[in-house]
C-alpha cells in the first residue's frame, strides 16, 4: 500500500455477516492482500419497517449485523489485523460492561485494539436497549472518561452525573492503557468533542471544504482543551466495488492529502452479492494502492 496511510477495509456487514464461513475467507483474504486493519459497524437491533411505518433508517429489521465485540474475539483467533470498531454506539450500552468487553478483547487480539464510539441515530434501538436517546450527547463524555479509568487502574472510584463506581475495577487490565479512542460524528458539537477527548476520529465527509472546515473545528477545540491536534488520528472512509482503479486512488490520495492516518474501503452496497466478489473488488484496489 502506498505512503504511510494505514488501508484497511470495512467488514460488508448487511452482505456477509451472517455467514460464518464468508467471513473467515474474507478476513483471511483482506489479511493476504497487505490491508492493516478491519472496521465493523453497529447495531444491536433493526426497525420493522411495517411497524415503524414512516421508517427512513438505511438499515431495518433485515440489515445482517454481527455484535462488533463477539465478533471480534472470533477474529481475535484468526488475524493479526488490527480490529476497529467504526462505531459501538456508546450511549445506548453499559459504560463498565464495554470496558470489560474492550479490554477482554485487546488482551486476545495483542493491543490490536481500536475502540471507535459515536451517538448513533435510531431511536428504536434505543429504547430496546433501555437507554436515553435524548441526552446521548451530554453521556458520552462522561463515558469515555469513566472507561479510561477502568483501563488503567486497579480501583475506581468514579460519580459523575449519569455514572457512578465505587471502589471497583476490572481484572485483567486490557495491553493498551488505555485503548486508543476514536469518534464519529459531523454536528459542530460533536467535532468539538472528537477535539476535547478523541485519539481519533472518522469524519463523515468527502475531502474538500467541508472536511477542510470540520478539521478546523476539531484542531481549535484540541488547543482550547491544551491538547497537540497533531496527535490525533483520522481515518477517511471510500467505497469501492463499481468505482475504477484510478478513481479508488484518487480518493485514497485526496485523503492522505487531507491529512488522514488511515483510509478504509467500503465494499457495501456495491451490488457485490457473494464474499468472492467483495474479495475480488478489494484484491483490484489493491493493485491500484500498492507502491
Amino acid at each position: 500500500m502506498t505512503g504511510s496511510t494505514r488501508i484497511g477495509v470495512v467488514f460488508p456487514q448487511t452482505e456477509i455477516g451472517g455467514d460464518r464461513g464468508a467471513v473467515r475467507e474474507y478476513v483471511a483474504a483482506v489479511a493476504e492482500l497487505g490491508y492493516t486493519h478491519i472496521a465493523v459497524y453497529d447495531h444491536v437491533l433493526g426497525a420493522d419497517p411495517s411497524v415503524h411505518r414512516d421508517w427512513k433508517g438505511p438499515y431495518d429489521v433485515n440489515s445482517t449485523f454481527l455484535e462488533p465485540f463477539v465478533l471480534f474475539g472470533y477474529l481475535a483467533a484468526l488475524t493479526s489485523l488490527e480490529l476497529v470498531t467504526s462505531i459501538v454506539i456508546l450511549p445506548q450500552r453499559q459504560t463498565v460492561l464495554v470496558a470489560k468487553q474492550s479490554a477482554t478483547l485487546d488482551l486476545l487480539c495483542e493491543g490490536r485494539l481500536r475502540l471507535g464510539v459515536g451517538l448513533g441515530w435510531n431511536a428504536v434501538e434505543y429504547e430496546a436497549l433501555g437507554a436515553d436517546f435524548s441526552n446521548r450527547g451530554e453521556r458520552v463524555g462522561e463515558q469515555v472518561e469513566l472507561l479510561r479509568k477502568l483501563w488503567t487502574q486497579r480501583s475506581v472510584t468514579f460519580s459523575g452525573n449519569y455514572e457512578t463506581v465505587t471502589g471497583a475495577g476490572i481484572a485483567p487490565l486490557p495491553i493498551q492503557r488505555p485503548i486508543p479512542v476514536w469518534f464519529g460524528g459531523s454536528q459542530k458539537s460533536a467535532l468539538r468533542r472528537i477535539g476535547r477527548l478523541a485519539d481519533g476520529w472518522f469524519p463523515m465527509m468527502e475531502p474538500g471544504p467541508e472536511l477542510t472546515e470540520a478539521i478546523a473545528t476539531v484542531h481549535e477545540a484540541a488547543v482550547g482543551a491544551g491538547r497537540d491536534p497533531s496527535a490525533l488520528g483520522m481515518e477517511g472512509r471510500t467505497s469501492v466495488g463499481n468505482a475504477s482503479q484510478d478513481a479508488i486512488a484518487e480518493k485514497v490520495a485526496a485523503w492522505r492529502a487531507a491529512g488522514a492516518t488511515h483510509v478504509s474501503l467500503n465494499t457495501m452496497r456495491a451490488n457485490l452479492t457473494s464474499v468472492d466478489q467483495h474479495i475480488a473488488a478489494l484484491a483490484a484496489a489493491s493493485v491500484c494502492l500498492a507502491e
